[in-house]
């Protein structure tokens, strides 16, 4: 059994990658690590902000282990994702959770709303062709025992789903831009749509899908 630090303390993106990658390892979050050194995301791409956290996470735990566990079955796995707007050249991009506060100087990230009350705001009245869109997530392995980690070395499995953005939010499960993003294929936001159905679809679920291949 492999051992996974999740290195995220939000249990929406907990329950997705337990869900996906299945019983067989061991789940750990940051909230199991309450001394782990907070991460600054700056990079300015998903797989840079995924690989950051993934390798800084992991050289601390290297170099203060202290849990009864096999170091060579222990990882830690790092995600970056967000929203992908191509009306908004990309934005908000890596950026995501934090887009409302760009606009405030506001340290640290948005509430989903105001997040959300931006985008529709700046997408106006767009027709649904214009409103194309994408998530997309990295998830990033670090092995703590490695005694050649470099975050050069650090493996990332990147996943994207492809969509749109509806004019008005609707559904009541999911979190962040899922109320507003429309999968193609569908006529349901994700948050309509429920896990189940995001599970298997999502821009994480694709990129879980190659790292569960790579666990094997």
């Amino acid at each position: 059994m492999k051992t996974l630090l999740l290195a995220t303390r939000n249990q929406h993106k907990t329950a997705e990658i337990r869900a996906i990658l299945g019983s067989r390892h061991l789940y750990l979050t940051l909230n199991d690590f309450p001394a782990a050194p907070p991460v600054v995301e700056d990079a300015d791409t998903f797989a840079g902000n995924a690989a950051k956290k993934a390798f800084e996470i992991a050289l601390w735990l290297a170099k203060n282990w202290t849990l009864e566990l096999d170091p060579g079955a222990f990882y830690v796995l790092a995600d970056d994702s967000g929203l992908e707007v191509d009306a908004l050249n990309g934005a908000p991009g890596v950026y995501s959770a934090r887009f409302a506060a760009l606009d405030t100087g506001h340290p640290g990230n948005s509430p989903d709303a105001e997040n959300n009350a931006k985008l529709l705001r700046l997408l106006g009245d767009l027709p649904p062709e214009k409103r194309t869109a994408r998530f997309r997530c990295v998830l990033a392995l670090a092995h703590p025992a490695d005694q050649k980690l470099r975050i050069q070395n650090v493996e990332c499995f990147d996943g994207a789903c492809e969509g749109r953005i509806q004019t008005v939010a609707s559904g009541r499960h999911g979190f962040g831009y899922d109320p507003l993003f429309v999968p193609n294929g569908f006529t349901e936001s994700f948050a309509e749509l429920g896990e189940s159905v995001k599970d298997r679809i999502s821009h994480r679920a694709h990129a879980l899908v190659k790292l569960k291949e790579f666990l094997k």
